[in-house]
């Protein structure tokens, strides 16, 4: 099997009925704008209980133009890690690969190593695909097995005033504005969404988790 090299990661922890989000968008000069770019991860329980929702946006920035033509890179896998023991050691994964316009999925299952590199999983594994959503359709999903799951563009979901802020740190100011300005407002992101029953996840109810992109070497 391939092995897959790390490029970023994001890192959050999730509470049973909470919601955690994580964010970076243009603060990483070496990835900004690549297909790598992770520029969100949210984790939230779904509007049923018992399932926990998982969001992966890459590619940030994406003018609606730009957003017509983009594309998940198909040298690229989009990881999520779940520590459901607290030791901030991933104990399951779920994997995500596009081919010829879908998305393939597999996991929560355990990895066959942990760290930096990553093989694919493919025996054992829970498996599904979605057809990727082409740009201004509506939202493709697919349910199978229990299993939720979304690929395609979508608006940038995050508000952030990247020029109030900067003038924070500049000394200029001495907090945001009510409401301010939301720099990524007519933007769009690559998106992944997988919607997993909690008793795939096990644990104690508590889990740390992040995403990672990871190319094919």
């Amino acid at each position: 099997m391939k092995k897959l090299k790390i490029i970023f990661g994001i890192g959050l922890l999730i509470a049973a009925g909470l919601v955690f989000v994580a964010a970076d968008h243009i603060d990483a000069p070496a990835v900004t704008g690549q297909t790598s770019d992770i520029t969100d991860f949210y984790a939230f329980q779904g509007e049923d209980t018992d399932n926990i929702v998982f969001i992966a946006n890459v590619q940030g920035l994406l003018s609606p133009s730009a957003t017509a033509n983009a594309t998940f890179d198909e040298d690229l896998m989009i990881e999520i890690n779940i520590d459901n023991t607290g030791d901030n050691v991933e104990d399951l994964v779920i994997q995500a690969i596009p081919r010829a316009g879908r998305m393939f999925f597999y996991g929560p299952s355990a990895p066959d190593q942990t760290g930096l590199e990553s093989t694919l999983i493919t025996s054992g594994s829970y498996r599904g695909l979605v057809r990727i959503t082409p740009y201004g359709s509506a939202p493709i999903i697919e349910n199978r097995r229990g299993l939720k799951y979304f690929a395609g563009p979508r608006d940038d979901p995050f508000f952030f005033d990247f020029a109030q802020y900067s003038q924070i740190l500049a000394g200029n100011a001495g907090g945001f504005n009510d409401p301010g300005s939301d720099t990524f407002a007519g933007t769009n992101v690559m998106s992944i969404v997988v919607e997993v029953p909690k008793a795939l996840i096990g644990g104690s109810g508590t889990i740390n988790t992040w995403v990672e992109t990871k190319r094919r070497q």
